[in-house]
């Protein structure tokens, strides 16, 4: 079993197994659900960390779907069940079926290499990164979304711009070899069909999976004209609520399209039960849906998530008992993973785990109210609400630059030097405790933090050009 699937197994194994088939619901059990997931959307929505829809649906037919909370702050518009969300990285399973499809269609094999479609790229990653490594997150490659592709101009993030700054990265490991989630890697594909069909990635995807399934609120282009679309909401580490409207991205194979929880409960039974996109013997002969067979067994979920700052995605099926739980929320990750997850808890008869706020802002309110010794003997459990794939070390990184930009020299010093304390490893801890002792004026210390940043990264530029200036 590859690392792919080994990734979902633990998440499986997390939200427990059993081989006994449950019977459909009855209807005192959709209204005890119904109930209980009030109360505990309730919770995230007095804590200000949810706003959104939420359907559950057995067999492809909702039995609860409400809006809470608002679309649009500032105009104080509020969200409906019809109102359309950004899925983020949802989208990749639309990439996804694509390339299952041209698959069916004898266009391409799974273990093509990316040479084949595509040139320029390096020999290594030419010759050895197959299609299904792509799909699978093991070709090698990260993220493309460094900070200079953030001040990029519109033009420069579509696919054929981005195919081109992705042939400059390095590879992070030889492909096939391990696993990191990598959006570059499903830019890749949607280069490849591109390639393959002579037509746009969107085309593909309105043509092949829009149109046949009769998705009509689902945008796969155009982002900022969609009608009744939430505007994404997220908090800084003193709880001050921001817009996401000044970094929304192009709709791309990566992620980015708006859609309701509707349009995305009908595609994913389509997926996962249907033979309309994908016939039964090309799902036969896949490992991805062989392993949903084995999973139909049990009370397994299979989950399928999106998000990024202000915009949090999620279905959670299960596909012994076909209910689907799907969490859409126009406010910060890992929220409608969480809750989700929760009502997951509620429809198995379990107690749902407590909300809490977002890590962040816990550790930025600790370090405030009481001290780093505090922050340092509890901070797994101060930091549960973050989202699991997430390096931790950011945490404290973002509140040491709160204090930092708001003059607390100190304190920043402190936030950044307990992260060098919980995070030895990590040259970024460093380089970030190095810039607050510059601040503060104490050059020697900072240097050498500069230092320790470059032994753990050699290639990291801020702590180069620090060293290099501070030595003279």
């Amino acid at each position: 079993m590859n690392t792919f699937f080994n990734t979902i197994l633990i998440l499986l194994l997390t939200l427990s197994l059993s081989s006994a088939h449950a019977a459909e619901l009855s209807e005192t059990a959709k209204s005890r659900i119904s109930n209980e997931s009030d109360q505990l959307i309730k919770k995230y929505t007095d804590l200000d960390i949810f706003s959104g829809v939420v359907l559950l649906a057995e067999n492809g037919r909702p039995f609860y779907q409400k809006a809470f909370g608002l679309a649009n702050r500032d105009e104080n518009i509020p969200n409906t069940i019809n109102t359309k969300f950004d899925i983020g990285s949802m989208n990749k399973t639309f990439t996804k079926v694509v390339v299952y499809q041209l698959m069916q269609e004898d266009r391409l094999k799974l273990d093509d290499k990316l040479g084949n479609y595509l040139e320029g790229f390096p020999k290594e990653a030419a010759e050895s990164i197959t299609i299904n490594m792509l799909l699978h997150h093991q070709s090698g490659y990260g993220d493309y979304h460094s900070p200079d592709y953030f001040d990029s101009p519109k033009e420069e993030k579509r696919i054929s711009q981005l195919v081109e700054r992705i042939k400059k990265m390095p590879l992070l490991f030889h492909p096939g070899t391990d696993q990191q989630y990598s959006n570059a890697g499903y830019i890749l594909l949607g280069a490849i069909i591109e390639k393959i069909t002579g037509k746009s990635y969107h085309e593909n995807v309105k043509e092949r999976i829009v149109k046949p399934l009769e998705l009509t609120e689902t945008y796969v282009e155009n982002k900022h004209s969609v009608q009744a679309r939430a505007v994404g909401y997220f908090k800084n580490a003193k709880g001050e609520i921001q817009n996401n409207e000044g970094f929304l991205e192009i709709p791309k194979p990566d992620g980015g399209f708006q859609s309701t929880t509707s349009d995305i409960l009908k595609f994913y039974q389509e997926y996962f039960y249907g033979n309309k996109l994908l016939s039964d013997e090309i799902k036969n002969s896949l490992d991805e849906f062989n392993y949903y067979d084995e999973v139909r067994k049990t009370e397994g979920a299979i989950p399928q998530a999106g998000g990024f700052e202000g915009a949090n995605t999620v279905i959670y099926e299960v596909l012994r008992d076909q209910i689907s739980i799907i969490v859409f929320a126009n406010m910060d990750e890992p929220v409608a993973e969480q809750l989700g997850a929760g009502i997951l808890a509620i429809v198995r008869g379990k107690e749902p785990g407590e909300p809490a706020l977002p890590a962040i802002q816990n550790i930025y309110r600790t370090l405030v109210e009481r001290s780093p010794h505090y922050v340092r003997e509890n901070f797994e459990e101060l930091t549960k609400n973050f989202h699991p794939s997430d390096p931790k070390d950011l945490i404290l990184n973002q509140v040491g630059y709160t204090f930092l930009f708001d003059g607390q020299i100190d304190k920043a010093i402190e936030a950044f030097q307990l992260n060098v304390e919980l995070f030895p490893n990590i040259a970024n801890c460093y380089d970030s405790l190095g810039e607050a002792l510059l601040e503060k004026g104490d050059r020697e210390e900072a240097l050498k933090n500069y230092k320790k940043a470059l032994e753990l990264n050699h290639e990291m530029p801020s702590a180069k050009e620090k060293v290099k200036e501070l030595s003279k």
